[in-house]
């Protein structure tokens, strides 16, 4: 999903609670930085389809299992240097029950981003530093939209990017032992 890069026009600082109850009754989405929040764009046909592409296939392999996977109005929390910062990721997996709450989730093994033109250097730097403080995150995926190219981050692998481009290659999501084609996440696109 596209984020504004501007915080809405509001300059006071919103609490968490504040911030739940007005996105829980909202039209539109937010994401929660430290007490700030940026409205969230609506996503292009490309976006969508491949964050769908990709939820399916995490669901489909999910089922039966303890984890679940969750796609777009589902948030995950973080605390870090005790800001609270609430993200809508495009895809997520989550492994046990501690943690999840109504409307977000604290503790993903598996976070998707799908890469926006407005959201791109949010994605490839903010939550990259962010995404990695979450202790039970063991990889971090960006998918550009307009050309094919995933990026898998590892915590395994101290967060080094492994980059496919080829319609054949294979991305392994090894914290659910799940591996898809290039070729079935681009599915109807390229």
């Amino acid at each position: 999903m596209e984020r504004t890069v501007e915080p809405i026009a509001n300059p006071a600082l919103m609490s968490v609670k504040d911030y739940l109850r007005s996105e829980a009754s909202g039209n539109l989405r937010h994401e929660f930085i430290g007490g700030r929040i940026h409205a969230m764009a609506g996503g292009s046909e490309r976006h969508n389809l491949i964050a769908g592409n990709v939820f399916a296939a995490l669901h489909g392999h999910l089922q039966g299992g303890p984890c679940r996977a969750y796609m777009a109005d589902f948030k995950v929390r973080l605390e870090i240097n005790r800001e609270e910062i609430f993200y809508y990721p495009d895809v997520m997996v989550n492994c046990q029950r501690v943690g999840v709450e109504e409307f977000y989730l604290r503790f993903p093994c598996l976070i998707v981003e799908v890469l926006s033109p407005s959201t791109e250097m949010i994605d490839r730097r903010e939550k990259l530093l962010n995404y990695p403080q979450i202790n039970t995150l063991d990889e971090y995926v960006l998918v550009a939209q307009d050309t094919m190219e995933v990026t898998i981050h590892r915590r395994e692998q101290r967060w080094a990017p492994e980059i496919l481009t080829n319609r054949e290659a294979v991305a392994d999501f090894q914290s659910i032992k799940l591996s898809m084609q290039l070729s079935l996440i681009y599915s109807g696109l390229f």
